[in-house]
């Protein structure tokens, strides 16, 4: 009994929980409401409001009584903060302070959205390749545009061609051309599948582990309820959720530090490597 309702409210998805919105489709007795809300179509775009919503009430309640004492919200919001803009600065060094505010809200907002479909109820947004690829596309215009910012019209141009310097680089400008362009659109792709599919692989893993769970139970002539299978398995969602945020935020922050114009490499005495940027 249940999980021809756990595939029937699903509706195009099968193997996917269901969650409020086609929950409320199946029990509704409209064709019309049933219809609309069975398309599926706008269900990521609700939920990543939701989402949207509830991290700005989080960080406007947080940094609505700021004090030097600061409480539990203020208290988690700076921690946060704090820390990715270490891990930030720590990749691009102290010009990568600009780039905290994109690079930490885009961490957070991917981490809430992948954390959002563990909530019985609701969906992860990423599970969405739409989703994914429209964040990815933002973070390529982004790091094109930073591109353009510092190096200039020309000086884009040159690092998109391998700078030459020589003959031989000159020569060599008809090959690198193509391939440095082939390879700053295949980023955006990349960054989007990559996401999109670990999600949407982990939420049809949950779901089909709890469907094995309810059909146990239905073997043993049990019709309500089943075995939390997919239990170990949300332990395991909450660390890929936390890890593809970051790895998703790593990229972005490599691919925008890429774009900027290069520094000097020296080699201290003790066998280490500095990079030091040039400022504007």
């Amino acid at each position: 009994m249940i999980l021809p309702l756990l595939e029937a409210a699903a509706g195009e998805t099968p193997l996917e929980f269901p969650n409020i919105i086609t929950l409320f489709a199946h029990f509704s007795h409209n064709e019309w409401v049933k219809r609309v809300l069975e398309e599926g179509k706008w269900q990521d775009m609700v939920f990543t409001w939701v989402v949207v919503l509830f991290l700005a009430s989080f960080f406007f309640l947080a940094s609505r009584r700021r004090s030097m004492l600061p409480g539990k919200l203020q208290n988690l919001a700076e921690m946060l903060v704090e820390g990715l803009h270490d891990f930030i600065v720590g990749i691009m060094g102290p010009q990568g302070k600009d780039y905290v505010p994109f690079l930490g809200s885009l961490f957070i907002y991917i981490l809430a959205m992948n954390l959002v479909g563990l909530i019985p109820g609701m969906k992860s947004p990423t599970a969405n390749p739409n989703t994914t690829l429209s964040m990815a596309l933002v973070v390529f215009l982004y790091a094109q545009w930073t591109g353009i910012r510092h190096l200039g019209i020309v000086g884009y141009l040159d690092h998109m061609a391998g700078e030459p310097r020589d003959l031989i680089g000159w020569c060599m400008v008809p090959l690198m051309f193509p391939l440095h362009l082939i390879g700053e659109l295949a980023k955006p792709i990349s960054l989007a599948c990559r996401l999109f599919g670990n999600i949407f692989g982990e939420d049809i893993l949950l779901a089909v582990f709890a469907g094995l769970g309810i059909m146990v139970l239905q073997l043993m002539h049990i019709p309500y309820g089943g075995l939390p299978l997919q239990l170990p398995f949300m332990f395991l969602a909450l660390l890929t959720s936390v890890v593809q945020a970051l790895i998703f935020t790593l990229l972005s922050t490599i691919y925008i530090f890429l774009m900027l114009p290069h520094g000097t490499h020296e080699t201290s005495g003790h066998g280490q490597t500095h990079v030091h940027p040039v400022h504007d």
